[in-house]
């Protein structure tokens, strides 16, 4: 797992941002923005950060973007760590980002949660991935998922934004059918909008044919937390 919370270079770097501006933010890449935010979480730098993060990322910007910040955001962090953990331990094949106040996990061709081409149902190993974690959303009632489907360029825009939608759909519903309130869980989807790799490449497409999801805390844990750290 991917903790990005080296706090030395989060110290050296949220200083540069608090004196150059924002102008840092937007050269910076998305690891420095999580890693800022992670140790540090100051409200503002947050949300600075997290504008300039969601067009390109939206997963990453959902996480970053809601971030409490203080004492109260280490409270979360603490709780997200633990979530963090057991969802790699249970789904090994999935990519899981401890990213500021939150969790980013993507799960494409390779990893926990699989499509057939041209598909969007889930069966086999997909679905034994998905329900593990369901048993682990629901030892975390605190905390709300964002779910988003991508796709590869292979296609149409037209069909791919289809694509994205029904396998975005496709997990939601599942995890709602384990139990999951729906309340919790808000569904995206992109199509070819927004790749991570190189869609010139095979193993670029295969990645890139995605469901991604971001953990972020409830209204309530956020309460909770400012409660705890004396807010």
């Amino acid at each position: 797992m991917k903790m990005r919370q080296n706090k030395l270079f989060a110290f050296l770097f949220t200083a540069l941002i608090l004196f150059v501006g924002c102008d840092a933010t937007r050269n910076a890449n998305n690891k420095q923005k999580g890693t800022v935010i992670g140790a540090t979480g100051g409200a503002v730098v947050g949300g600075v950060v997290g504008n300039n993060v969601g067009e390109g990322n939206t997963a990453l910007g959902a996480i970053i973007g809601g971030v409490v910040g203080g004492a109260a955001g280490a409270y979360i962090g603490n709780r997200m760590d633990k979530q963090a953990q057991e969802i790699e331990q249970e789904i090994p094949g999935a990519e899981v980002e401890r990213v500021g106040e939150g969790i980013n996990v993507t799960f494409d061709e390779t990893s926990g949660v699989y499509f057939a081409t041209d598909k969007y149902a889930i069966e086999g190993q997909s679905r034994e991935a998905l329900m593990k974690l369901a048993n682990i959303f629901q030892e975390y009632p605190d905390t709300n998922i964002l779910v988003e489907g991508h796709t590869d360029n292979t296609g149409s825009d037209a069909y791919n934004l289809t694509l994205s939608k029904n396998r975005a759909q496709a997990v939601t519903n599942f995890l709602t059918s384990q139990g999951i309130s729906r309340g919790r869980i808000e569904t995206k989807w992109y199509g070819e909008a927004q790749p991570k790799y190189d869609n010139s490449t095979v193993e670029g497409r295969s990645k890139n044919r995605r469901v991604e999801l971001a953990i972020v805390a409830s209204e309530e844990l956020k309460e909770e937390a400012k409660e705890q750290a004396g807010n």
